[in-house]
């Protein structure tokens, strides 16, 4: 079985080569969505998610994205990524976008005063007050992907138990 790294990254990815065709597999996660209820599995055209039962998630629980394609007669590939609860990585881009925008504005804004001679004192407080609420926003999506690192452990090898044997990890 392929472990995955200790490396942290924001989404991590990975692809499987099987020699199953993706309706095959899609079958074995159709079956254990009915067999087991450690997980949550929703199966949708070629794309499956994995994710933890509600009563087991946290605000940083994973999730696991699988999408089929089809090879040749019977073999197939899936790429997999996990990632953050769609609407908490929703609200950090917007947060990321929003501080972004305010950032400009205040460049302009500060630029403007510059211009006139005036004095500069609110313009600077806003950008220390914008480069800490950054130095938050990372702060606390590190610590997010630090806490459900566990469960993106969980989520790959219960994965890995539903696929035959035979699977073999591509780089």
């Amino acid at each position: 079985m392929t472990k995955l790294s200790n490396e942290i990254v924001l989404r991590p990815r990975f692809s499987l080569k099987l020699d199953h065709s993706s309706d095959e597999i899609k079958l074995l996660f159709n079956q254990a969505k009915s067999e087991q209820v450690a997980f949550k599995i929703s199966c949708v055209d070629d794309h499956i998610f994995i994710k933890l039962p509600k009563n087991q998630q946290h605000f940083w629980s994973p999730q696991l994205h699988l999408e089929f394609e089809e090879a040749e007669k019977n073999s197939c590939s899936i790429k997999g990524f996990f990632g953050p609860n769609p609407t908490i990585w929703t609200m950090f881009i917007f947060l990321h976008v929003g501080v972004g925008i305010l950032f400009m504005i205040n460049a302009t804004w500060m630029y403007s005063n510059y211009s006139l001679g005036n004095p500069l004192d609110i313009q600077i407080w806003i950008f220390i007050v914008l480069i800490l609420i950054w130095v938050l926003l990372y702060v606390a999506g590190t610590v997010g992907k630090k806490k459900g690192r566990p469960d993106m452990q969980e989520l790959y090898y219960f994965m890995m138990t539903i696929l035959p044997s035979q699977t073999a990890l591509q780089p």
